[in-house]
């Protein structure tokens, strides 16, 4: 079955077309709307480029479906049967993959407040591929879907219930997909049965969080309401005393606006570095003797060893830890300082395997398993946009 996965983000269009699991063509349309937009995609493993205006969404799917047509990826548009949609908050009405149909596009719109950069560019990623491809089965998956088995003891804040109830404030968890594809991967690679592991999953990148998979559900995940808290991240500033916030308000004579674009744009290792949020120049400048840069590094493996922590407690153990996404897959100098917390669990770090990012980066008796795995969430989203179409 063709299967056309996209994400739509508010000035880019991501795309790929599947064949089963195979990869015909991917690549994506961006800055959608400015005079420096393009296209940029890879086929039969060669990158190409294409500079041009876009104007809208609608433009840019029917640019990558020329495209797709144009490189005889498939011979007819007909041949697409279904498309999967990255819909990043379903918040509490949609804790699993479902077709869209009008009342998801309307509950999915309602949640944007919770999403207000996501929601409405997923959605019209929906309402465009409706007027183009009226033919294929749309199926929505959800970032905050793999987290939804979790229970309240862990999804609740400590806040008066009612405003749970009148506004859905709680923690709801992102990078689902990541989570669950690499989770689930570490038990295919190792042979082992999904429902009868610990496994906590690092998907560390510009933004970042850590999940307690246990037995092959998500009992536990690092980020909450919204992408901001858990651990420190590229810009984002994590978790922090909410009292920081009314008082740099008082002090600096900050808008809700302002002290909002300092927390997620602002701070985090770019605000502790003050230079740049790119792990690999931090490297670089510690690597020259810069202690700003060895301190942020630092942080940066202290907090996520310190959710590690607290999930290997939350599951009574713990038997593997997984790496993904851009930092955990190819930082090894973090992935290095994560893990020398966890010498008192048995876990016994390869340095080797570690700095060329093998799959099993610990030794043959190591007592917890550390894992490097990358993320494809394209794919999870057309599996489980398969498993839909199929029931349908």
């Amino acid at each position: 079955m063709k299967i056309l996965v996209l994400n739509s983000g508010s000035s880019s269009l991501k795309f790929q077309l599947f064949d089963n699991e195979d990869v015909l063509i991917k690549g994506m349309a961006d800055e959608i709307g400015s005079s420096d937009s393009f296209i940029r995609y890879v086929i039969d493993d060669k990158k190409k480029k294409i500079n041009k205006k876009i104007n809208s969404h609608k433009s840019a799917l029917n640019d990558l479906l020329k495209i797709i047509i144009e490189n005889n990826v498939i011979k007819s548009l007909d041949e697409i049967k279904a498309i999967g949609h990255r819909a990043v908050h379903g918040g509490e009405d949609f804790k699993e993959t479902v077709l869209v149909d009008d009342n998801v596009m309307k509950k999915i719109d309602e949640l944007k407040e919770l999403a207000p950069l996501h929601n409405p560019a997923n959605l019209t990623g929906m309402k465009v591929c409706r007027e183009l491809l009226p033919w294929a089965k749309q199926v929505a998956v959800f970032d905050t879907g793999f987290h939804s088995s979790m229970d309240k003891k862990s999804f609740l804040y400590g806040l008066p219930y009612e405003y749970y109830k009148k506004y859905g404030i709680r923690r709801y968890g992102f990078h689902g997909t990541s989570h669950h594809y690499v989770s689930k991967k570490a038990a295919d690679i190792l042979g082992k049965g999904y429902d009868k592991l610990k496994i906590i999953t690092c998907h560390m990148g510009n933004g970042s969080s850590i999940a307690a998979v246990l037995n092959g559900k998500s009992i536990d995940t690092s980020m909450g309401f919204t992408p901001l808290e858990g651990v420190i991240m590229g810009t984002r500033c994590g978790d922090i005393d909410p009292a920081i916030i009314p008082f740099l308000m008082r002090k600096e004579k900050l808008s809700v606006n302002q002290v909002d674009e300092i927390l997620n744009k602002k701070s985090g290792l770019l605000g502790i570095f003050g230079k740049s949020s790119n792990v690999r120049v931090l490297w670089e400048n510690e690597k020259k003797g810069s202690k700003r840069a060895r301190l942020v590094l630092d942080i940066l493996g202290y907090r996520v060893a310190k959710y590690i922590g607290a999930y290997a407690a939350a599951m009574n153990g713990v038997d593997v830890i997984v790496f993904t996404a851009g930092i955990g897959e190819n930082a090894f100098y973090v992935r290095e300082r994560v893990l020398k917390q966890f010498e008192y669990l048995g876990l016994k770090l390869d340095k080797k395997k570690n700095e060329n990012n093998e799959t099993i980066i610990t030794a043959k008796d190591s007592k917890v398993l550390a894992m490097v795995i990358p993320t494809n969430e394209e794919l999870q989203i057309a599996r489980e946009t398969f498993k839909i179409v199929k029931g349908n």
